[in-house]
């Protein structure tokens, strides 16, 4: 098989996108070649069969540049793959679309997230297969669905052999309301543990403000955005790992941290079955869950992750999905 990716970033240092360059690696792994096609190309290493090809992002091109630089490279490039895997942009499909169907390629596109627009809709109408994390995480019924659990390294996210656990309470994600770090700081009035929030966003003044507030400044530290390697360092130094978003959906920052072996407190009903300890979304019940959690053995935490949401696991099975009639 040869492969056209189309994604928004190959950086490796991306602190939101550089997951995606292992993604390329693993694919190249069991394809003859890849084709990249990304808004922006950073720092990367990817093996001998891949080519990226940037439309110009980290130049300053204009979004019309964008567009026409989309439809050039696709148009050069035709006769150097069959299938098409587009992450995370419905936009793209819409846009190439109807070219790579006159071109008799097939279509793929891999969506998380919860909303549904004109966009997700139209793309869906253009695309042959549409693959997912969770059942939570593509909410527009259509026939066309695969639910594939998320691709966590579980090479890269797993236990140090040479750190010791340490206790400290590590909340990740955006700075933003939906994601609900003010009930981690919240808690904090509650335990004596350290407090680390790794992100950035338009919440983070109020949240500084917030810990200030309560007096926890000494304790709440802000850390701000990480690469893929920084927070794969923090899950390791952690105690516990403290989940309170209100998405709704599997986020991958649970199972990065179960993957490196830290148990995780969430006040998220969607997460019920995983290995996880589950508590009402209030301050008193998210400290009570903290102090509970014991650091036993983290065979079952890693297992899971290998088991249901490995990166390893699941491009073959993207691809077979792909190839399916």
């Amino acid at each position: 098989m040869k492969l056209l990716i189309v994604t928004q970033a190959v950086d490796a240092e991306d602190s939101v996108l550089g997951f995606f360059v292992r993604w390329i690696e693993e694919f190249a792994k069991h394809v003859e070649r890849i084709e990249v096609i990304c808004l922006k190309e950073g720092k990367h290493r990817l093996p001998a069969n891949v080519r990226v090809h940037s439309l110009g992002k980290e130049e300053g091109v204009s979004r019309a540049m964008y567009v026409l630089n989309f439809y050039k490279k696709i148009w050069r490039l035709r006769h150097d793959y069959d299938v098409v895997f587009v992450h995370m942009n419905p936009e793209y499909v819409i846009l190439g679309g109807l070219l790579w169907r006159s071109w008799g390629k097939r279509i793929a596109l891999w969506y998380t997230h919860k909303s549904v627009n004109a966009r997700l809709r139209l793309a869906t109408l253009l695309a042959d297969v549409i693959f997912t994390a969770s059942k939570e995480s593509f909410r527009f019924p259509t026939k066309k669905l695969h639910v594939m659990g998320h691709g966590i390294d579980v090479d890269f996210f797993s236990p140090s052999e040479n750190m010791s656990q340490g206790t400290a309470v590590l909340s990740a994600g955006r700075l933003s309301p939906t994601k609900r770090h003010d009930l981690v700081i919240q808690s904090a009035e509650y335990f004596p543990n350290e407090v680390r929030i790794v992100g950035e966003g338009s919440e983070k003044q109020r949240l500084e403000s917030l810990s200030a507030n309560l007096s926890l400044g000494s304790r709440v530290h802000f850390l701000g955005a990480h690469t893929q390697g920084e927070l794969r360092e923090e899950y390791r130094r952690a105690g516990v790992f403290v989940h309170v978003s209100e998405t709704g959906s599997l986020d991958k920052v649970v199972l990065e941290a179960l993957a490196c072996g830290l148990p995780v407190v969430t006040t998220s009903s969607t997460l019920i079955g995983l290995p996880v300890t589950a508590v009402l979304p209030t301050p008193n019940a998210i400290a009570e869950g903290v102090l509970a959690v014991r650091s036993n053995d983290t065979t079952l935490l890693t297992t899971y992750v290998r088991e249901h949401h490995s990166l390893q696991r699941l491009i073959p099975a993207i691809l077979e999905a792909i190839q399916a009639p």
